[in-house]
């Protein structure tokens, strides 16, 4: 499956700004699907993940209640709503596909990344 990440831009702290991850090639697998981001000079993180169905979702401590995962499988899509956006958040998201459904926070249980979409909050 190839993802291709879009939406990221430059926002102010406090704003909202939507992430889109667009599934191509074998989308008829049920993947678990997540979002991740990397900060300059800093590692990979989890942020939030997606059972196929949409039904279950989980989420890092850092953004509970702020972002929204959320996926529509007719258009093979997956979203991220980031509201109140802080300087913190600042980094590239990556969206990834995980083929087995572990369901995981861990980088090296998603099988297909996409390129990252960066994001700038400015204060």
């Amino acid at each position: 499956v190839q993802l291709q990440a879009s939406g990221g831009g430059l926002v102010q702290a406090g704003g909202p700004l939507r992430l889109s991850c667009a599934a191509s090639g074998r989308t008829d697998r049920a993947y678990v699907m997540g979002w991740f981001r990397q900060a300059p000079g800093k590692g990979r993180e989890f942020i939030a993940a997606i059972s196929w169905n949409g039904s279950s979702t989980r989420y890092a401590d850092s953004v509970k209640g702020r972002f929204t995962i959320s996926k529509d499988n007719a258009k093979n899509t997956m979203y991220l709503q980031m509201n109140s956006l802080k300087p913190e958040d600042t980094a590239v998201y990556y969206c990834a596909a995980d083929r087995h459904s572990r369901f995981s926070l861990l980088v090296a249980s998603y099988d297909y990344w996409g390129h990252g979409t960066l994001v700038t909050v400015s204060s």
